[in-house]
């Protein structure tokens, strides 16, 4: 390495706002060892070409070449640094950072006269597709494509990270010749690594499991990574599904930046199972949203020519049309195709690590790799020969079916709970009216693709098969009312522009001389009574529904009260933890100055209307048998949303561990058929007075089977049951349209019970996905949720699930040595944005405790 790359090298570490980075393996220096496939030129990768000798290659700046080992996010960023610093086709942006503080890094292409007028570029390509951007038809070709490339939002399918480095020293250091006419005429945003902190997991993984003799043996450990392997982000979630919700910085960041950009085609490299070989897009042709156009499709095929020439080239295996689908808008390669763009993915068969064995011959990293650069610079020559149909096509798109029409959605009381959505329907781009009257709160958005998609359900479908969920209306996730209306904003609430994060109300800063209220109507209400509790504070709560002020401030059940009298601090040292709570939470905090706070008579030290509350001390399990999905879900909500440590506790470890420091066990959902009797046996010697275990699906079978719950499964029969013989080709197809991936239900509550202490409404939509059902407890007082009759409200069932599911317990409450049992039947924290039910779990967590013995038992 000569002295320039070295240079390089320290500035680009320097740079990092990471740690220092991982050693670097010695260079090689003997050539491929017999099994390995180390040695290889760049022209294994890239074209040969003259690449511009004043850019580092990978291996001058690494020290090896790619695929000799994974590289790192802190290599592959410090490389990436190191191309801007030399390359003058580059503008190098750092758009955000992960939970673990690792740099989101764009890279911006073009030709340098370009960046000297980027911002120029961008508006004028923005205002191409946009019904106020002012241009014509004929302005078509000073308008530049923008492609969106990314790598890897799977941690663990690291062929696209490592495909990326070589595929971004591709574009900088290919002569002019090469790249000078797709540079002059589209913007590239280059997006190396999705998912710096699962890519990071992963790549220790594998690096530090490699045989110096490598073996490919799949049974090695180097192929089989520890929980919660690198798939999913810092909080275990998986963050190609994350384009829809946008719960995690990773995504917030990502599609900022998409709606910035508004590209042409944005692809999305993934990998697959070992024994398969190259897809790409387009994917089942019964399998495309409806609201996704025609053209998009035809597109998506065209482009898919370049792909197929490109690997011939190289005599790569590949598929297309098959397998995966174009349905779900909250992935990847299909969340574009809503907004007029060209979503593309690519899926290579994974050696997970460095070398396997495949049923189509010994699967080396290198060759993973190569193939998705490959289609990487594919993409670049379709981009560059579709330029004018992919801009047409975006522009007709956003242009056609422009209305006045929109929606209107109810706030429902709850100013947290809508303001979140408010936020995700704004970072979708959405302009959001918040609006208010004498009546509540409600918000605005207009009516557009996205939206028409975002809110409608859907019930009619060309197949019964989905590569995931099947349904995602973001109001229902929210569990608020919504409704179309025409002709703009209602006249009858005063409207303005919704900015991100603002608070919609001023707070009411007086000092209580004898209590404060909290109003259980807003969801942030458990995370305020959290923060006076770990801040000493004392809290009790009402299960009955009150009015102070002659009757003209109503708070429902669950509201919570602080008294001043009895705190072991000062009234002016309450006063200010309350102040910071609010400011903290967003809830204006009420006060009181009399111990009789309504014309019925209720007293605040009343013992049967106030119950005080235990500060929640939780273990959530972990690790073993559990799902690292669920169990993220929840470790995100508790510890990101409401401030509320955890404890994870690794699940095979119960039986040894001291569990009296918990009065919370949280069980995800699960494979438990064969986990240790010593759970059970731990678990049942810890239930007692004060405790509360919650389980999710099958965690609570699990329970019911080692005495720890009451419930019963409903057993449902096959609906094909009495056919005798079907085609063999169509085995298949019926296996899989007897799959619940994700559709809604319709619950109704019983609003009296503790589990529904904030919520207004008796019918509360959920989430599902798989079919098991549990049958109401025989305590007429222990279902505080069920099904409806007409349950299914949007998305796929599988034929007959819908009446089977009618009157089936969405929640049970059981009891057990005087502790309390809480039993979902579906995920109440789906996906991390399902508000609408991971209420009634923050509302288990807290309230618990207060549910009557005599209605569990």
């Amino acid at each position: 390495m000569n002295k320039t790359y070295s240079s390089l090298l320290l500035l680009a570490v320097l740079l990092c706002t990471r740690a220092p980075a991982q050693m670097l393996p010695e260079p090689l220096t003997d050539g491929p060892t017999a099994n390995s496939d180390e040695g290889r030129p760049l022209t294994y990768y890239l074209p040969d070409l003259e690449y511009d000798p004043n850019i580092p290659t990978p291996e001058e700046f690494l020290g090896w070449q790619i695929g000799d080992w994974h590289i790192s996010h802190d290599l592959q960023q410090a490389y990436m640094r190191a191309l801007a610093a030399s390359s003058d086709r580059i503008t190098l942006e750092v758009i955000g950072h992960t939970y673990e503080q690792r740099p989101l890094l764009n890279l911006i292409y073009t030709t340098p006269e370009n960046h000297g007028r980027l911002e120029e570029l961008r508006e004028m390509h923005v205002n191409w597709s946009s019904p106020n951007g002012g241009m014509s038809d004929g302005d078509l070709a000073d308008v530049p494509g923008v492609l969106y490339q990314g790598y890897s939002i799977h941690g663990n399918e690291a062929s696209g990270g490592n495909a990326a480095v070589m595929a971004a020293y591709y574009l900088a250091a290919a002569p002019m010749s090469e790249v000078g006419e797709l540079l002059t005429n589209n913007i590239i945003v280059f997006d190396p690594c999705y998912n710096p902190d699962g890519f990071n997991r992963f790549a220790s993984w594998a690096n530090t499991h490699k045989n110096k003799n490598m073996t490919a043996d799949g049974q090695d450990r180097e192929y089989s990574e520890a929980y919660p392997r690198g798939r999913s982000n810092h909080y275990w979630f998986d963050l190609n599904r994350d384009w829809l919700p946008v719960q995690h910085p990773e995504s917030q960041a990502r599609i900022a930046q998409f709606h910035r950009w508004k590209p042409n085609i944005l692809t999305d490299h993934h990998e697959m199972g070992t024994d398969a070989t190259f897809f790409f897009m387009p994917g089942e042709s019964t399998r495309v949203h409806p609201m996704t156009a025609p053209v998009n499709q035809e597109l998506t095929a065209r482009i898919g020519e370049y792909h197929s020439a490109a690997l011939d080239r190289i005599g790569s295996l590949y598929y297309s049309g098959e397998g995966y689908d174009d349905f779900y808008y909250g992935k990847g390669s299909t969340y574009p195709d809503i907004f007029g763009t060209v979503g593309i993915l690519f899926e290579q068969a994974s050696s997970r690590g460095h070398l396997q064995e495949s049923e189509n011959g010994i699967l080396t990293f290198p060759f993973t790799i190569r193939n998705q650069v490959t289609t990487a610079l594919s993409t670049y020559e379709a981009l560059e020969n579709l330029h004018d149909d992919l801009l047409s096509y975006q522009r007709e798109f956003n242009l056609e079916g422009v209305t006045s029409d929109g929606y209107v959605i109810d706030a429902d009381g709850d100013p947290g709970r809508s303001r979140e959505l408010a936020d995700i329907l704004a970072r979708h781009g959405l302009p959001v009216q918040h609006g208010t009257s004498e009546e509540g709160e409600a918000y605005y958005v207009p009516k557009t693709p996205f939206s028409e998609a975002a809110f409608e359900p859907i019930l009619e479908f060309e197949d019964s098969l989905f590569y995931d969920v099947s349904t995602f209306s973001l109001p229902m996730a929210f569990n608020l009312p919504y409704r179309q209306v025409s002709g703009g904003t209602p006249t009858d609430m005063r409207w303005t522009s919704y900015q991100m994060g603002e608070a919609t109300a001023p707070f009411d800063r007086s000092r209580a001389e004898y209590a404060y209220f909290i109003p259980s109507n807003d969801y942030y209400s458990v995370r305020a009574i959290y923060e006076l509790q770990d801040a000493g504070v004392r809290v009790k709560v009402s299960d009955q529904s009150f009015s102070i002020n002659d009757g003209a401030t109503e708070f429902g059940r669950g509201t919570a009260m602080v008294p001043v009298y009895g705190q072991e601090m000062s009234a002016e040292e309450l006063h200010r933890i309350v102040t910071e709570v609010e400011d903290e939470t967003g809830i204006d905090i009420l006060t009181t100055n009399s111990g009789t706070v309504d014309a019925g008579g209720l007293m605040l030290g009343s013992r049967s209307a106030y119950q005080t509350l235990r500060k929640p001390e939780i273990a959530l399990l972990i690790e073993g048998s559990t799902s690292s999905l669920d169990a993220g879900e929840t470790w995100h909500l508790l510890d990101q949303r409401f401030g509320i440590p955890i404890t994870k506790l690794p699940i095979d470890e119960v039986g040894s561990s001291d569990l009296s420091r918990y009065n919370t066990i949280i069980m995800p959902d699960g494979y438990y058929n064969r986990l240790d009797e010593s759970v059970a046996t731990a678990l049942k010697e810890w239930m007692g007075r004060d405790k509360v275990f919650i389980t999710v699906e099958r965690a609570g079978t699990w329970a019911a089977k080692n005495g720890l719950a009451n419930l019963t499964e409903r057993k449902t029969s096959d609906p094909d049951s009495a056919i005798t013989q079907r085609p063999y080709e169509k085995a298949e197809r019926d296996r899989g349209g007897q799959v619940l991936g994700g559709s809604i239900y319709r619950t109704v509550a019983d609003l009296t019970h503790p589990l529904l202490f904030g919520m207004k409404r008796e019918e509360i939509p959920v989430f599902r996905s798989g079919t098991l059902l549990y049958e109401p407890a025989e305590n007429i007082y222990a279902t505080p949720v069920r099904y409806a009759d007409e349950p299914l409200i949007s998305g796929y069932s599988p034929r007959g699930f819908a009446q089977k599911a009618a009157g089936s317990a969405a929640v049970i409450v059981s009891g057990s040595r005087g502790g309390r049992t809480i039993s979902f039947a579906s995920n109440p924290n789906f996906r991390g944005f399902w508000y609408g039910t991971n209420r009634l779990f923050m509302n288990a967590i807290m309230f618990g405790t207060t549910i009557n013995g005599s209605t569990v038992e």
